[in-house]
């Protein structure tokens, strides 16, 4: 039988542990619509004119303080929104096939050093990122190579292989290898058993593995900071640098979208797992 006062505890200690963790999340939510354009702490009346001057749609006949005054260039920030959304997409692609063939080879094949490598494949998630930047910035300086896209890139598939691993490792271990013996007893060859026997089951984790990856890429700071040259801003950036100047009305305009953007992301996700499980 339930223990009324153990239910009731359990009950308050999980609305109070999704309160801690969502409660930040809401106010940076409510505070971006706030026309207040000097102290957001200071409720003035419901506004859209942060998010309109994000966009490029405030009215300049409007008066500065109604508008994003604070926003150096839209097009600055959209740069950098192009730039992180270039490097997400190249990364999760290239992290994903890695991720996953190593994933595969691990689980399907034996060879000498095989649990060592398996812990080197982890060692990136469980490094510090300032470490890992650092480390990144004096291999891209001592080898002579300048800081650009390419380098955010290399930076941001050192360790996001390793989450995709990760994931399609987990998902792997529950297949029954019988299935591939059975594809391979009627004929078919690895090629064929690999596309239309084990990617279809592995599909569910490959997918999650990618997601996970893009968001993750899309939201880096720390790794992103030390190998980024100066005209290849990403967005948590540009934000680090807005961020430095005093907390404003655009700042949380921009992290409710990225909110926004990553509760669609994660729908999407959910929506494509469930179908791929029908």
């Amino acid at each position: 039988m339930r223990n009324p006062v153990g239910w009731a505890a359990l009950t308050a200690f999980s609305l109070a542990f999704f309160a801690f963790i969502y409660a930040p999340l809401f106010v940076i939510i409510g505070y971006s619509f706030n026309s207040n354009p000097v102290n957001m702490m200071i409720w003035e009346h419901f506004t859209f004119d942060w998010y309109a001057g994000l966009l490029g749609l405030a009215d300049r006949t409007t008066d500065v303080s109604n508008r994003a005054a604070y926003v150096e260039s839209t097009g600055q920030m959209l740069a950098a929104l192009r730039t992180s959304l270039t490097v997400a997409v190249i990364t999760t692609t290239i992290s994903t096939v890695l991720g996953t063939a190593t994933a595969i080879a691990l689980a399907r094949y034996r060879f000498r050093l095989r649990g060592v490598y398996n812990g080197f494949l982890m060692l990136p998630m469980m490094m510090p990122d300032i470490v890992l930047g650092i480390g990144l910035l004096i291999f891209f300086v001592t080898i002579g190579m300048n800081l650009s896209m390419l380098t955010i890139i290399i930076g941001h598939c050192t360790f996001l292989a390793s989450y995709v691993f990760i994931i399609v490792q987990a998902r792997i271990a529950g297949i029954d290898p019988a299935l591939e013996e059975a594809s391979a007893d009627l004929g078919a060859s690895e090629w064929v058993t690999l596309r239309k026997v084990l990617l279809p089951q592995l599909a569910p984790g490959i997918l999650g593995g990618a997601l996970l990856a893009f968001v993750i890429s899309m939201d880096d700071l720390v790794i992103t900071y030390f190998v980024s040259g100066t005209g290849d801003t990403t967005l948590p950036v540009f934000i680090f640098g807005m961020i430095r100047r005093g907390v404003k009305p655009e700042i949380n305009a921009i992290a409710t979208l990225i909110i926004l953007a990553s509760v669609v992301i994660a729908a999407l996700g959910l929506w494509l797992r469930s179908r791929k499980t029908d």
